[in-house]
């Protein structure tokens, strides 16, 4: 039998004489890898899953025009610098003054699918626009003229230049726009909102008469602050007549709760490495003590201090490996489990963490036991065969 052989027998088989404390040992190491696992995934996991949360908050980016209006081609140039795959929903607005009932209102434009990624809270009784001649109302607007859904309301657009008359038309019923609109929706956000009528671009543009521009336009982006800014920037450094800007009470409160989840999460790691080491130097210390004797004998019959310490080693990296292993499954399953009762979405399963946490594991085993080997090493023979 050569020494390799012989080498894995002797640890195999102090393994299975002393199972029930090699148990509590594996039970420690599979307990700490478990936590180490679960809790580096949700780590690296929280920024996606808090984004996604924060992102029903509304938009994290505005855009609007230095001078007057923007065309739409000036702001898809600016959003090309954002990843496609980062952008959650894009809602340009253009503003324009219409009257229902010859009473002024503003009327918003936008893009309807857009406007539901960026504003998810919004609030809408009935159903958002879908088709040609559909409108949302306010709730201010529908309790101003008595409007429900499903109603009929007309709106009234004067031209620009007819209402100061620098431009001419021949007939009274000739100078303004009328359009008869569906309400669909009214919308409750318990601010100014609720004063606005919201159509689509494309109905404004008939409503006016021309091919209108974006006012502002608002971004829901997946990054996180330090992205967002430099997205900014790169949109500022454009020239093109445009100024993005950071939604802060979005933004700056989306990084404050991010810091304090990766910090807490980082301690409580910290925390049970460190029981976990002062679990397994406890079990080896005892283990140490009950093998006084043997260790003893066999330094008596010409073993080495480095054997002794291979030996023990060796046992405390197969419990790091077994408990590692079992630990970064484990881990993956208490990770899943917090995502889907916190977060309410899985995680991915991310292979690189199974090396990772069985490679700790070790470490941490292998730094746990030096304490424990030490007083191995300093066994006096003649002592322990006598009996002291």
């Amino acid at each position: 039998m050569n020494k390799r052989k012989m080498y894995i027998r002797m640890i195999t088989a102090s393994l299975v004489r002393r199972r029930s404390r090699m148990i509590v040992a594996l039970l420690a190491v599979m307990t700490g890898a478990t936590i180490l696992s679960g809790l580096v995934t949700i780590y690296y996991d929280v920024p996606r899953q808090m984004g996604a949360q924060f992102r029903s908050y509304g938009a994290n980016m505005i855009i609007t025009a230095d001078e007057g209006q923007a065309g739409r081609d000036v702001v898809d140039d600016a959003l090309s610098v954002v990843p496609a795959d980062e952008i959650v929903g894009v809602a340009p607005y253009h503003y324009d003054t219409v009257r229902i009932n010859e009473r002024p209102i503003i009327a918003a434009a936008t893009d309807m699918d857009g406007a539901q990624k960026t504003s998810p809270f919004w609030s809408v009784s009935g159903e958002w626009p879908g088709n040609a001649g559909e409108i949302m109302v306010g709730k201010g607007v529908a309790s101003t003229f008595n409007l429900k859904v499903d109603d009929e309301i007309i709106l009234t657009y004067t031209p620009e230049g007819v209402a100061d008359g620098t431009v001419q038309a021949s007939e009274e019923s000739m100078l303004d726009n009328e359009k008869t609109f569906t309400v669909t929706g009214i919308l409750d956000t318990g601010g100014s909102e609720e004063e606005y009528v919201y159509l689509s671009t494309e109905d404004m543009s008939e409503l006016t008469g021309t091919e209108i521009g974006i006012d502002i336009c608002e971004l829901s982006i997946s990054a996180n602050s330090e992205k967002l800014s430099d997205y900014a920037d790169q949109i500022n450094s454009k020239n093109i007549g445009l100024s993005a800007k950071l939604v802060k009470r979005v933004t700056e409160s989306e990084t404050a709760v991010l810091g304090k989840l990766q910090g807490l999460v980082l301690i409580v790691t910290v925390v049970v490495l460190a029981l976990t080491m002062i679990c397994v130097a406890t079990t080896m210390t005892a283990v140490v003590t009950e093998r006084r004797q043997e260790i003893g004998l066999r330094k008596s019959l010409g073993a080495y201090d480095s054997d002794i310490v291979r030996e023990f080693m060796g046992e405390e990296l197969v419990l790091g490996a077994i408990g590692g292993l079992l630990g970064a499954i484990l881990g993956f399953i208490f990770a899943q489990a917090v995502s889907i009762n916190v977060f309410n979405s899985s995680i991915s399963f991310r292979p690189v963490l199974l090396p990772i946490t069985i490679v700790a594991s070790m470490i941490v085993t292998a730094l746990a036991c030096m304490i424990p080997i030490r007083s191995a090493t300093r066994i006096d023979p003649a002592v322990v065969l006598k009996g002291e």
